[in-house]
């Protein structure tokens, strides 16, 4: 039985649960307990599990942070994930007042931290590095409907679906069909978007290994990079998810802010039947 002290945060309802293993010697949670955990039936719910680990001894960064999917599974980065880990690790001492530097899967991150009165992290804005684009006018069909789009990499895959209207997308169907399509070999995130120039795009999100989300910050950046490189954005993009609006600037890197919410701090003692969920691995 181990006992587990886990902040769960959102970002514009992208919502993680976090805990801190700074101590370097705190081995790392199975994929079905991950999956447990993050089950919002039979667990605390989430949409993956971040733990924050020590910084490399190059001195650069101030924590490390490996993210977990809501199946368990592995992945590299998150755009909203890396501002909930950051209200975590600013409470607990680490970075300075404005600043926290991250090592991720994908790379290094910074972090630039916005504070309340009494010095809550509210709102943090991210250089998620540069964004690869791939295949442009990808076409996929699914039950007779056709959807194109356009490939990039945030530290991890996306393809940005050109849609109608978001909104009457059957994201829940044909997300995770897209998701696995042989031409993605390690899966692939899905955004379907309408874009309204020159500075904002609608976008709904289906996750790899999670399911569609309320907000998607790797998506956000994926998208506005996708729709700059068609010449229909500015380079300052507002992109509207169900859970609120991101803010993404394009440059030689890209960068997103948004907001972070303190949920709340729980105790669990994990002893459960973990054999009972099986997991998928994402990589």
């Amino acid at each position: 039985m181990t006992l587990l002290h886990l902040a769960k945060l959102h970002a514009t309802g992208n919502d993680f649960l976090v805990r801190l293993a700074l101590d370097g010697d705190t081995p790392p949670l199975p994929p079905a307990a991950v999956a447990y955990l993050c089950d919002r039936h039979r667990g605390i719910g989430a949409d993956g599990l971040i733990t924050i680990g020590p910084a490399a001894p190059d001195g650069g960064a101030h924590c490390t942070m490996t993210l977990q999917n809501a199946d368990g599974g592995d992945a590299e980065m998150s755009g909203n994930g890396i501002r909930c880990l950051a209200w975590v690790a600013a409470r607990a001492g680490l970075g300075t007042e404005n600043e926290l530097n991250v090592d991720t899967a994908a790379g290094r991150r910074a972090v630039s931290l916005t504070r309340d009165a009494t010095a809550n992290v509210i709102a943090a804005d991210v250089d998620m590095g540069a964004v690869t684009l791939g295949d442009e006018d990808l076409e996929i069909t699914i039950d007779g409907v056709e959807y194109w789009g356009d490939v990039a990499n945030v530290g991890n895959p996306h393809l940005v679906c050109f849609v109608i209207d978001p909104a009457l997308v059957p994201v829940t169907t044909h997300g995770p069909r897209i998701e696995l399509d042989a031409r993605f070999p390690q899966r692939t995130n899905v955004e379907f978007v309408r874009v309204h120039p020159p500075d904002l795009i609608d976008m709904r999100v289906w996750e790899r290994g999670v399911g569609e989300t309320l907000s998607c910050g790797t998506g956000a950046c994926a998208a506005a990079t996708v729709a700059h490189n068609r010449g229909v954005v500015d380079d300052h993009v507002r992109v509207h998810v169900p859970g609120g609006e991101l803010d993404v600037r394009l440059g030689a890197t890209v960068r997103l802010g948004g907001p972070v919410v303190h949920v709340f701090d729980v105790d669990i003692d994990i002893d459960i039947p973990i054999s009972d969920h099986p997991v998928q691995k994402t990589s």
